[in-house]
């Protein structure tokens, strides 16, 4: 059986031994000089051994002493950092995610519900911008950027390349491309320009169809804007099918004709020189998992796909 051992002589004995003054001890643990002599002798017939040699106004080790301190005092720091612990509430683990506006609204923020469920014990920070945001420990932990690439300095992984072609709401009624007059074409900006941007000029060109400048279109500086604009059957839009594809499943939005062009890529970015937490780990598995299938409660990919790939 273990025996019983003198705690509070084993922390005077401590206290002392580490100012090198009973005096010092005593004030640290608002007790007497005299209490803790007394608690120090109990500590000493305890053991059968001398703990330290009385001097002039100071205390000192003996060898014995020497041997026992170091193992009460880890002891001692392990005991507190244990209760501070338990005692505080374990920080919670948060991930910072930058994307597109476009992207942000129609594709990931409907999806994060369901990360949610799979991972309640972490929190995510999105963060939606058309311009690229610092990748590294103290800023965005992951991006999903649409482009071309290269992207130095990051690891970037493709998720998948979208298609682009006309939409529109049923209010416009059935059309077809003869109907192209009659409707305002409805654009956005590009915020890079690139011979290969999915535009209505090249989709003129891959339709067969002559491209001149129109009258009534509309142009937003914002994607996001100009899918509203559709929704609202403001006009005929050509828009990424991915980002309009749980519109078209739902009937709020038609694919009268063709063609389609094939749009950019959307890779899933960080930083090389950053080593990513289990945390961050779990953000990027569930991206990935998401890639093919719309939004859904359970934050899982459906098994097929309602929108055309190119």
């Amino acid at each position: 059986m273990r025996r019983l051992l003198p705690l509070s002589a084993l922390r005077a004995f401590e206290a002392a031994a580490r100012h090198g003054s009973f005096k010092q001890a005593a004030n640290e643990l608002g007790v007497t000089p005299t209490a803790v002599s007394h608690q120090i002798r109990l500590l000493e017939e305890f053991t059968g051994l001398s703990l330290f040699e009385r001097q002039v106004r100071k205390v000192v080790l003996t060898d014995a002493g020497a041997e026992l301190y170091p193992v009460l005092r880890d002891g001692f720091n392990t005991f507190e950092t244990a209760l501070q612990r338990l005692g505080t509430p374990q920080a919670r683990r948060r991930v910072i995610i930058s994307t597109t506006n476009a992207f942000m609204a129609r594709w990931l923020a409907p999806r994060v519900a369901g990360f949610r469920k799979l991972h309640p014990e972490i929190d995510l920070e999105l963060h939606a911008s058309d311009q690229a945001v610092d990748l590294g420990p103290d800023d965005a932990d992951l991006a999903i950027r649409y482009g071309r690439g290269p992207y130095p300095g990051m690891v970037a992984e493709p998720l998948f390349t979208d298609c682009f072609a006309p939409v529109a709401s049923p209010q416009l009624g059935p059309i077809g491309q003869a109907d192209l007059d009659r409707f305002p074409l409805i654009d956005f900006k590009w915020c890079h320009d690139h011979p290969l941007n999915p535009t209505w000029k090249n989709w003129f060109a891959a339709a067969g169809l002559p491209w001149k400048a129109r009258h009534g279109q509309l142009l937003f500086s914002d994607e996001g804007h100009a899918i509203q604009a559709a929704l609202a059957g403001q006009g005929i839009a050509l828009l990424s099918l991915e980002l309009v594809a749980d519109d078209i499943a739902a009937g709020r939005l038609t694919r009268p004709f063709g063609p389609s062009l094939p749009g950019h890529t959307y890779h899933l970015v960080r930083s090389a020189g950053h080593m990513p937490g289990p945390h961050v780990d779990s953000a990027l598995e569930w991206l990935r998992g998401q890639i093919h299938g719309p939004a859904n409660p359970s934050g899982r990919p459906a098994e097929t796909d309602d929108f055309a790939q190119p």
